[in-house]
C-alpha cells in the first residue's frame, strides 16, 4: 500500500541534516539553526515496491506499451509567465534591467520593487479557460495524451498544493487546474502528464532578490526581499514571499538549501499522489535535487505498479540519464530529434512558436509538425507538442487552424502512426544521416521527393512520402527485388485516403507506384503496402564532405553526427552559427565522413568556444589511424570561438575516411563547443 502522506507534515532526510518539521514555522525555525542542533532525521517515505532509489534499482524499469503505441501528446505549457504574453523565462528577465522583458515590465506594470513575481501570479485569473473544447479539439489533432504542467521554474505551483501556499488555489486563478485538467482528459480518453520544472527555482528566481545598479531605482530592492510582515494589509498578507523565491540574504545558507529540496521532494510527492501521472516529465538533465529526486523515481514507479494492479503504466522523462542508465527512465530530447533508429523508446518536446505563449511570434505549420512526427515515430519516438495558451487560458486562431489541420491530416493517415513499430530501417533519403541526437529543423529546410519515412504494424508496413513526386513515380528503393531471395514478396500497395486502385511493380530499382492524380491529403503521404517477410535492401547515400574550390576540406557542425546522449546543436542567436555543445559525458562522441581527393599530409584546425573558467578539458581528433591530441583552451565565452592548430594528418590513401572527436576520459570536465574542423593540405 502508499502510505498516506501527513497534511501537515514536511518530510525529510538524514542525508539532507534537515529536521522533521511538523510546521511552516518549525521548518523555518530548523532552517536557522545548524543541523548539529537538530534531532534525529526523519525517513522519506516512498511506496513500497521492488524500486528503490539507486540507479542500479531503476534499471529494471520497463516502458509500458501505452506510451509506444500513442506516438503523440500535445502539451499546454501554460502558467504564470503567459500573462504579459511575452515569451518563455519572462520572470527570469523582469529582474534583469536591460534586457527587453524588464522594459515590458516597467512600461505595462512597473518597477519590480512594486509589481513582481507574486503581483504576476495574482493577475493570473483563466478568465476564458475551457478546458473540455481544448482537450476536445487536442484529440481530434490525434493526441493519445495529455500533458499540463504543473510548475515552472518560476515556483509557482498550478493545483492545491499542500506544500506550496503560492499555488493557484490561493492565488490567481482560484482553481485546482492540474486536477481539472486530469479529470477532463482522462474522461476523453486520453492519458495524462505533469511536467515538474521547479528544480531549479533556487537560482532561477535568485535575481529577484537584487536590485537596479543604477538609475531612480538604484538600490531599492525587488519584491523578492519582502518579508512575511510586508504583507500586513496588502492583498498577499499571509503569505510569505520566501516561500516563492526562497529565502533571502543571509538566510541562503547551505541548510536552507537542503529545505528547499526536501520541500521540492514533498511537492512532487503530493502531485503523484494526488492526480496518479501516467507521465511525469522533469526539465533537468538526470534526476532532480539528488537523492530527492531519486526517492521520487522509485516512488513514481512503485506507486504506479500499486495503482495498476501490478503493472507498470508510469513515463518518467529527464533530459538523460547517467552512463549505463538510459533504460531506468525515458529519454526526452529538448527541441531535437534521433537521426538514427533508437532500439529505446524516446521522446521530443517541442512548440510550435515559444514555450510561454508569446504574441506576434511565428509559429510551425502543420505540414512541419507532420514531417517532425513521422520522422520522429519512424525512430521509435514520441512527439510532445507544445501548444502555449494565452494567460486566459485561451489559444490563439493561428493555433487553432494548426490543430484543425492536424485533425484533418490524422483523419486520413492516423493509423500510420498510432499502435505502430519501427521497421528494420527508419527511412531513405538525403536526409538520412547516421548518428544520434539532431536539432528537429535539421532534415526538414524543404520536402524531397526522395525523402521518405517506414513504420509498420503486423504484416502492413507504411512508407509515408514527405512530398508528392514531381512525375507522378514514386519508388521505395528499400523494397527493391532481390534476385535469388524470396524476401521482400509484396501482395498489395494502396495509398491511404484513395479509393482508386494504384499501379505498382517491384523492380531491382525499388518498389514503383504511380501515383493518382488527385492528391489525398495537403502533405505526407502514405503507401500502405501489405507483404511477406519485408525488410530493407541495404543502401546508403553518400554523405561524405569533399574538399572545397580552395582545397581545403572544412567540417561544420551541423553536417556532423554525434554518438551518445550529451552532445546537442546549438544555434546562436544572433547569427544563427551551429555548433555542438552540452557534451558532459566522456563515453560521447562525433563523427564526419571525409573524402580525402588524394593522399598527403593535411593541417588540422579546430574551431571552438569555451569559457576561460571552464578550459583543460582534453580530446583527441583521429583519422586513418592516427590521433591528435589536444587540450581546450579559454575563449572568454561558450559563443565567442577561435581557431588552433591541432596537428597534422599524414594520409597515405584517398577515399571516405571518419574523422572522429573524442574526449580523454579523466581528462573531460568542461567540453567546449566545438564549431567546425578544417583539413588543410600542406
Amino acid at each position: 500500500m502508499i502510505k498516506h502522506k501527513p497534511t501537515k507534515t514536511v518530510l525529510s532526510a538524514f542525508a539532507f541534516g534537515i529536521i522533521y518539521a511538523t510546521t511552516a514555522a518549525e521548518l523555518a525555525r530548523a532552517i536557522e539553526q545548524p543541523p548539529a542542533a537538530q534531532p534525529v532525521p526523519a525517513k522519506i517515505e516512498i511506496a513500497d515496491g521492488p524500486f528503490k532509489p539507486t540507479w542500479d534499482s531503476l534499471k529494471q524499469y520497463k516502458c509500458p506499451d501505452w506510451f509506444r503505441d500513442a506516438k503523440f501528446g500535445i502539451w499546454a505549457h501554460w502558467g504564470v509567465q503567459c500573462v504579459p504574453a511575452q515569451g518563455d523565462w519572462y520572470a527570469w528577465h523582469m529582474y534583469r534591467p536591460g534586457d527587453r522583458e524588464f522594459q515590458y515590465h516597467l512600461d505595462h506594470y512597473g518597477h519590480p520593487s512594486k509589481f513582481g513575481l507574486k503581483d504576476l501570479c495574482n493577475a493570473w485569473k483563466a478568465e476564458k479557460w475551457d478546458p473540455e473544447k481544448l482537450i476536445q479539439l487536442y484529440k481530434r489533432a490525434g493526441a493519445k495524451y495529455f500533458v499540463a504542467m504543473a510548475n515552472h521554474h518560476d515556483n509557482f505551483d498550478n493545483w492545491d498544493s499542500k506544500y506550496q501556499p503560492w499555488n493557484t488555489v490561493n492565488v490567481g486563478p482560484k482553481k485546482d487546474l492540474i486536477g481539472i485538467w486530469a479529470k477532463i482528459a482522462r474522461k476523453a480518453g486520453l492519458r495524462f502528464g505533469v511536467t515538474v520544472h521547479n528544480a531549479r527555482a533556487w537560482d532561477w528566481l535568485e535575481a529577484a532578490h537584487g536590485s537596479d545598479k543604477d538609475g531612480p531605482m538604484k538600490g531599492v530592492s525587488y519584491d523578492g526581499a519582502l518579508t512575511k510582515a510586508d504583507g500586513k494589509g496588502q492583498w498577499w498578507e499571509g503569505l510569505d514571499p520566501a516561500d516563492l523565491y526562497g529565502p533571502h540574504g543571509a538566510a541562503r545558507t547551505p541548510a536552507a538549501r537542503k529545505a528547499y529540496e526536501v520541500k521540492w521532494f514533498n511537492r512532487t510527492k503530493d502531485l503523484v499522489d494526488e492526480y496518479r501521472p501516467d507521465l511525469l516529465y522533469f526539465d533537468d538533465i538526470d534526476l532532480p535535487c539528488g537523492e530527492a529526486g531519486m526517492n521520487i523515481a522509485a516512488h513514481y514507479y512503485n506507486a504506479s505498479l500499486q495503482w495498476n494492479k501490478g503493472r507498470q503504466e508510469a513515463i518518467l522523462n529527464t533530459k538523460r540519464a547517467p552512463s549505463g542508465c538510459r533504460t531506468a527512465i525515458l529519454l526526452d530530447i529538448e527541441r531535437g530529434q534521433r537521426d538514427t533508429l533508437d532500439p529505446q523508446p524516446w521522446q521530443t518536446d517541442t512548440c510550435i512558436g515559444d514555450w510561454h505563449y508569446k504574441q506576434d511570434i511565428g509559429y510551425k505549420s502543420a505540414e512541419e509538425v507532420v514531417g517532425i512526427l513521422v520522422d520522429i515515430v519512424s525512430k521509435n519516438g514520441n512527439l510532445l507538442l507544445n501548444i502555449p495558451l494565452r494567460g486566459d487560458g485561451t489559444i490563439d486562431d493561428r493555433e487553432g487552424k494548426i490543430l484543425e489541420k492536424l485533425a484533418s491530416w490524422m483523419a486520413v493517415n492516423s493509423e500510420c502512426i498510432f499502435g505502430t513499430r519501427p521497421w528494420t530501417t527508419y527511412g531513405e533519403g538525403p536526409a538520412l544521416k547516421l548518428g544520434a541526437i539532431s536539432r528537429e529543423t535539421r532534415y526538414f529546410n524543404g520536402p524531397t521527393t526522395a525523402n521518405i519515412r517506414f513504420t509498420k504494424k503486423g504484416d502492413i508496413l507504411y512508407a509515408i512520402l514527405l512530398d508528392w513526386p514531381g512525375d507522378g513515380k514514386s519508388v521505395v528503393r528499400s523494397l527493391a527485388k532481390t534476385k535469388g531471395s524470396e524476401r521482400n514478396t509484396i501482395s498489395s500497395v494502396d495509398l491511404l485516403g484513395c479509393p482508386d486502385k494504384l499501379e505498382w511493380s517491384q523492380t531491382d530499382k525499388g518498389l514503383v507506384v504511380t501515383m493518382p492524380e488527385k492528391k489525398p491529403c495537403e502533405y505526407a503521404y502514405v503507401l500502405r503496402i501489405k507483404g511477406m517477410d519485408l525488410e530493407a535492401v541495404a543502401s546508403k547515400t553518400d554523405l561524405s564532405i569533399s574538399a572545397g574550390a580552395d582545397g581545403r576540406i572544412v567540417l561544420v557542425a551541423e553536417n556532423a553526427s554525434l554518438f551518445g546522449y550529451s552532445p546537442a546543436f546549438r544555434v546562436r542567436n544572433e547569427d544563427r552559427v551551429i555548433s555542438i555543445g552540452g557534451w558532459l559525458d566522456c563515453d560521447d562522441y562525433v563523427t564526419w565522413d571525409v573524402k580525402v581527393g588524394k593522399p598527403g599530409s593535411y593541417t588540422v584546425e579546430i574551431e571552438y568556444g569555451c569559457p576561460n573558467q571552464c578550459a583543460g578539458s582534453e580530446y583527441t581528433i583521429s583519422m586513418g589511424g592516427q590521433a591528435l591530441k589536444y587540450a581546450v583552451g579559454p575563449t572568454g565565452d561558450w559563443e565567442k570561438f577561435k581557431k588552433g592548430k591541432a596537428g597534422v594528418f599524414n594520409l597515405n590513401k584517398a577515399g571516405v575516411q571518419t574523422l572522429t572527436i573524442r574526449p580523454v576520459k579523466d581528462k573531460w570536465h568542461n567540453a567546449m563547443n566545438v564549431r567546425s574542423v578544417t583539413l588543410s593540405a600542406q
